[in-house]
């Protein structure tokens, strides 16, 4: 999506250890007007996938999913980083790794909120490493559900994690690549 990486150059950041700070207007300071246009991308690009749910990690995949959500008309259902007490009953768990925290989450779903009938996009604002969305994987797999695709706003190329789902078989779109960062600039994947 050229718009996506116009507005990275335009209004990104490079930030020490391969971050690209994108808070003012992706997952801080959202821009939702642009956020509209990546949902309907997201939609367009998986149109033919039959999605019926879309699932995301809280927080920052949040604004994206349920944008993108809205766009296909199907419900939305976020992965929670603690289990609270709201959520009770069966659930399914994974652990996840945060690239950006270097922290550990447990994150948990509901199984009254997934299940074997759902056909399930990802969706996420980054994919470096991969680890958020492999816990989503797995999250699927506890409760039976079809895995369509992945959707992600950035996806940074030079972490290797997309071009394994994609080898894996998995339907992975990313709104930028990029091939390779540092504060002197950014490369985009052609």
């Amino acid at each position: 999506m050229k718009q996506m990486e116009e507005k990275i150059l335009r209004e990104g950041e490079v930030l020490p250890g391969d971050i690209l700070k994108v808070g003012s207007f992706l997952n801080q300071n959202i821009d939702t007007e642009f956020l509209g246009q990546m949902a309907r991308e997201i939609a367009r690009l998986f149109e033919n996938e039959r999605v019926t749910k879309i699932l995301t990690i809280e927080a920052s995949g949040i604004a994206i999913a349920a944008a993108a959500g809205m766009s296909m008309g199907v419900p939305v259902l976020f992965a929670k980083k603690h289990r609270t007490s709201n959520v009770d009953g069966s659930i399914y768990s994974s652990v996840v790794h945060s690239f950006t925290h270097n922290e550990d989450y447990n994150v948990v779903v509901s199984s009254d909120y997934l299940n074997a009938n759902d056909r399930v996009l990802l969706v996420d604002d980054f994919l470096a490493s991969g680890n958020a969305l492999r816990g989503l994987i797995d999250l699927c797999d506890q409760a039976g559900a079809t895995l369509v695709g992945m959707a992600v706003a950035v996806e940074k190329c030079f972490s290797g994690a997309g071009d394994e789902f994609r080898a894996q078989g998995i339907h992975v779109e990313s709104l930028a690549l990029i091939e390779s960062m540092s504060e002197d600039g950014i490369v985009f994947r052609s």
